[in-house]
């Protein structure tokens, strides 16, 4: 069975429940705390970035993008599913995008501080939010499918 389309019927049969508020929060959260270790794996990703220290009274960029990095889980609407995702980092040196951009090949571009005339292209470590996961894709994928199976089997239990 593929996994989406197995999620999409587990939550039919959840708000088929009486209580299936507490039974779709109870997967919510069986599902998030399946993701931790991959959340946990991103962050130290990013921690393990270079950094120059130019501005030590700035916010700390690679701190203040770990803090923004867990695990997301959506039952029903337009997704249905789990993710760790790397939210925006709204209030950090004007700059919401820090996760995408600190990730990509092709780095970001900003003014020198002091001197608002000279921009520069800067780099941060390329990947490092995919190559987190790379080659561990398996045992997160099993373990959100065992929240699922356990929910599953306990509302075919309760049937029977």
């Amino acid at each position: 069975m593929e996994t989406h389309t197995g999620l999409n019927a587990l939550v039919r049969a959840i708000r088929a429940e009486e209580d299936g508020k507490q039974l779709r929060k109870e997967l919510a959260r069986n599902m998030r705390e399946a993701l931790k270790p991959a959340a946990v794996e991103a962050k130290n990703a990013i921690m393990a970035m270079p950094s120059s220290g130019i501005m030590p009274t700035a916010p700390a960029l690679r701190t203040s993008i770990a803090r923004k990095i867990r695990p997301e889980v959506k039952l029903g609407g337009r997704w249905s599913g789990a993710r760790v995702k790397a939210f925006k980092t709204k209030n950090v040196r004007g700059f919401p995008n820090a996760p995408k951009r600190t990730n990509r090949a092709g780095g970001w571009r900003h003014p020198v501080w002091g001197d608002r005339e000279k921009w520069v292209t800067q780099h941060g470590k390329i990947d490092w939010f995919d190559d987190a996961f790379k080659g561990r894709e398996g045992p997160y994928k099993a373990a959100v499918e065992q929240a699922m199976e356990d929910m599953a089997r306990r509302i075919v239990n309760r049937a029977g």
